[in-house]
């Protein structure tokens, strides 16, 4: 058995997520099934012709103080190290010494395992 407060709660859960619903519907009715699709492509666009790619960099190197700052320079080592370690580990120890080898003019090429 539920207690009152429970029931309560799911009756009020229930009431919220058909109120929900009917205006989902209601919006749907009045202007298209395809309005939130629009919507967000249209703050997505207006945002990066109002802003330019220079507002995303200056936000991206923030966060990437913000990490820095947050953890070590030993954590980011250690990150390298293992992602080193793994890349040797499938590629094999001659990896490395080709890829100097070849230099800068192959690209990459993924790795299908």
């Amino acid at each position: 058995m539920l207690s009152e407060d429970e029931e309560e709660l799911i009756t009020t859960e229930i009431a919220e997520d058909e109120w929900i619903r009917k205006r989902g519907n209601t919006i749907r009715d009045k202007y298209g099934d395809d309005y939130f699709r629009r919507i967000g492509k249209k703050g997505g666009n207006s945002l990066k012709d109002k802003r330019g790619s220079e507002y995303y960099r200056s936000i991206a190197q923030k966060g990437g103080q913000a990490n820095v700052v947050k953890y070590s320079s030993d954590h980011f080592s250690e990150m390298g190290k293992k992602g080193g370690n793994t890349t040797k580990e499938r590629r094999g120890s001659d990896f490395y010494r080709q890829i100097g080898k070849m230099g800068g003019s192959v690209k990459k090429q993924k790795n299908i395992d």
